[in-house]
């Protein structure tokens, strides 16, 4: 991977990491938020914050589909920017709600201007690396998505042990997303003059020249796909919607504060960074389906001991299970390449997200109705289970990549 290129990668993955912070930032504080407004009513408090992150989910997911048509019009970069600079102005929203309603339209905004990254980010990637290396570049990306995924609640621990309230915190969520992207202001304002020097001198270091899968498109591999995506979202959706939550009781039974689960939150997430990094050096081209398979029977066993933990060993249980649940974003994302023409990959990312997180973001409402572990998380189980049965599918209609894989 060429410098230039790597670069433009490490930029976009800061971008994907802050698009976490930005999601994660209401299952940090969804405690704080419903002791506000319900007290002690614990299972109306929960009910009121599932909503919450439904509703933001859902607009993360379906707007994902709009934003990929407008990225193919308007430029990535120019997407980007709008995304992080409406995400710092939402959050600033939040902070100043003074109702429940208010904070409702906070949370629509936010996830709104979210849903611009994944279409933008994961085509720019997409578009500047080749089908050897998108993996490891895909990987890299996955790592500080997860980092942002666990740096979130992290940071939330350390501003509430401080004393901050969570509209404080929100306000400090202001401050990366205005700077940030005032750096895709410039991106957007610099690319045309980088292009024009590069045809002036016949240079180029994205090799959007090659003719690789842009000429094998399998619309039916990459609908059976999306529909595993929508699996998988509501399995991330009602896990991340309450994982701190879940983890509380954990933190009592090491003799810390209740709310201490966001920290334990964090070192769970944490492991999700080493299971990017796994899939993103592992991956290979002819046996992707497969890969995804395993990983999504490996989801089972986690879920079920999440179902049955006591206190204490929910710590490994989550931790176990985040490991293996995030290997599959950079064997999924390489995937989307593989079955997609390049001229509609915005668009065909932003209709997987819609797929995954918008469909998906209804695991956050059933996780907020049911005050049940065992059932909540014995059910998802289950749903991984469906998932298994789609990747089946999706493995009998690429019979190619298996007797590749099985001639090596």
């Amino acid at each position: 991977m060429v410098r230039a290129t790597l670069y433009l990668v490490l930029l976009i993955s800061l971008a994907h990491s802050l698009v976490h912070v930005f999601e994660l930032s209401l299952p940090s504080v969804e405690q704080q938020i419903a002791s506000e407004y319900f007290g002690a009513d614990e299972v109306s408090g929960k009910a009121m914050t599932g909503r919450l992150s439904n509703v933001w989910r859902l607009m993360w997911g379906f707007g994902a589909i709009v934003a990929g048509l407008l990225v193919d019009r308007f430029g990535a970069r120019r997407l980007l920017a709008i995304y992080l600079l409406g995400c710092a102005a939402a959050c600033a929203l939040a902070a100043t709600s003074s109702t429940q309603n208010s904070l409702f339209i906070a949370m629509i905004a936010m996830g709104a201007f979210a849903s611009i990254y994944h279409p933008a980010g994961l085509s720019l990637i997409s578009h500047e690396t080749t089908a050897d290396n998108r993996p490891q570049a895909l990987g890299l990306h996955g790592i500080f998505g997860s980092a942002g995924i666990s740096s979130a609640p992290l940071l939330a621990g350390v501003l509430l042990a401080a004393s901050f309230t969570w509209r404080q915190i929100y306000w400090v969520l202001v401050v990366p997303g205005a700077i940030l992207g005032l750096v895709f202001v410039w991106q957007a304002v610099r690319q045309p003059i980088v292009e024009s020097r590069r045809k002036s001198s016949g240079e180029s270091d994205a090799p959007t020249s090659h003719k690789d899968e842009q000429d094998h498109v399998d619309w039916t591999s990459f609908f059976t796909l999306t529909a595993m995506a929508a699996v998988q979202g509501f399995i991330y959706s009602a896990l991340m919607s309450f994982l701190p939550r879940y983890l509380s009781d954990a933190a009592e039974s090491f003799g810390s504060a209740k709310g201490d689960g966001n920290f334990l939150a964090a070192g769970v997430l944490f492991a999700g960074c080493a299971g990017q990094a796994v899939a993103g050096r592992f991956a290979k081209s002819s046996i992707l389906e497969r890969q995804l398979a395993w990983i999504t029977f490996g989801n089972i066993p986690f879920l079920a001991w999440m179902a049955f933990a006591g206190t204490w060993d929910r710590v490994p249980a989550a931790g176990l299970l985040a490991l293996v649940h995030f290997m599959h974003q950079p064997i999924y994302n390489s995937l989307i390449a593989k079955y997609t023409p390049r001229h509609r990959r915005s668009l065909c990312y932003g209709f997987s997200f819609a797929m995954g997180l918008g469909l998906g973001s209804f695991g956050a409402l059933f996780a907020g109705e049911f005050q049940s572990d065992g059932f909540v998380y014995g059910t998802l189980a289950g749903v991984a289970g469906l998932g298994c049965l789609i990747c089946t599918v999706l493995c009998m209609l690429n019979p190619s990549s298996d007797a590749v894989a099985s001639s090596k």
